[in-house]
């Protein structure tokens, strides 16, 4: 058996070299007609790759439709985000407008309301200060309001407010800062008034409604549905003319008047000094400097 196999050894040995030596050279010759073939016949070879690419189609769409799916699932991720981003952007930008929409808005009323306003300057004023209306205390038992000038403007107690439709009432109190106006409508208010056609005088007195009334008018008198009412210059606060409203209705001798002015939306006011003289009493009208400094020496002095 040794002896086979050392046989057998010394056989393989020649035979594996003799298959080498015979490989090496037939591969290169197989590599040379390929070379040939494919510059001879470029076409079998073009053939031959599509065949190979038709084989494998299959399988690489089969690969690529997965894939496919994953990229369009990932650009309509990235859509979406974009979209939201675009939906903040266009919200924040649409809130900001809404905000700017609301100040011109704002600012429009009250250049209506300013403009308004200058339109009505009475010719008889000697001074006159512009103010806001910073709070309205209209209610069931008062009306009035309250705005942002007060001595420090040369404000004082008595002076008539108007707007630009016309008579909206007398400053009652004066702070330094600010003043409340009681208008035409409360019920403390009462206003010497005229009729412009007939001239027939009455007092307008307030009774916290929209719409006072007309008292004291003569028995004569024969108002008319509206006809205009106007001051009647009595008491020297308000000067003849100053248009107040007109004659709302009559109703078992009640007189209503329908102030120009919309008292309950009011923004701005003009308040005007005509004169205190022979209407409010002493104590009510400011006194000159010159009388407060006198009033400031020892008491004994005066004496």
């Amino acid at each position: 058996m040794r002896e086979r196999s050392g046989t057998v050894d010394r056989l393989a040995g020649p035979v594996k070299a003799a298959a080498q030596r015979v490989v090496v050279p037939f591969l290169v010759v197989l590599s040379a007609m390929f070379i040939v073939l494919g510059k001879a016949d470029i076409l079998l070879f073009d053939r031959a790759r599509m065949v190979a690419a038709d084989a494998v189609s299959p399988l690489l769409q089969a690969v690529a439709r997965p894939l496919e799916t994953v990229a369009n699932g990932v650009g309509k991720v990235e859509g979406l985000f974009a979209l939201y981003s675009e939906n903040e952007r266009l919200r924040e930008e649409n809130a900001r407008l809404l905000q700017w929409q609301e100040v011109a808005r704002h600012l429009q009323t009250e250049n209506a309301e300013l403009h308004r306003l200058v339109k009505f300057t009475p010719e008889s004023m000697s001074s006159y200060v512009s103010a806001q209306v910073i709070a309205n205390s209209g209610g069931a038992f008062a009306r009035n309001v309250l705005v942002n000038a007060g001595s420090r403007d040369h404000v004082s107690r008595g002076q008539a407010a108007v707007s630009g439709e016309g008579l909206v009432g007398r400053v009652s109190e004066v702070g330094e800062r600010a003043s409340r106006i009681l208008l035409l409508t409360d019920l403390n208010s009462r206003i010497p008034v005229m009729l412009e056609e007939s001239h027939e005088r009455a007092v307008m007195a307030g009774d916290n409604s929209d719409q006072p009334r007309l008292l004291y008018l003569p028995a004569v008198a024969a108002p008319k549905p509206g006809e205009r009412i106007v001051t009647g210059g009595a008491g020297g606060i308000f000067p003849p003319g100053l248009p107040v409203g007109v004659v709302a209705s009559i109703d078992n001798g009640i007189i209503r008047v329908e102030p120009y002015a919309e008292l309950s939306r009011l923004e701005y006011v003009r308040i005007v000094d005509f004169g205190l003289e022979g209407v409010l009493p002493q104590s009510a009208i400011p006194l000159p400097k010159a009388t407060r400094a006198a009033k400031t020496i020892d008491p004994d002095a005066a004496r």
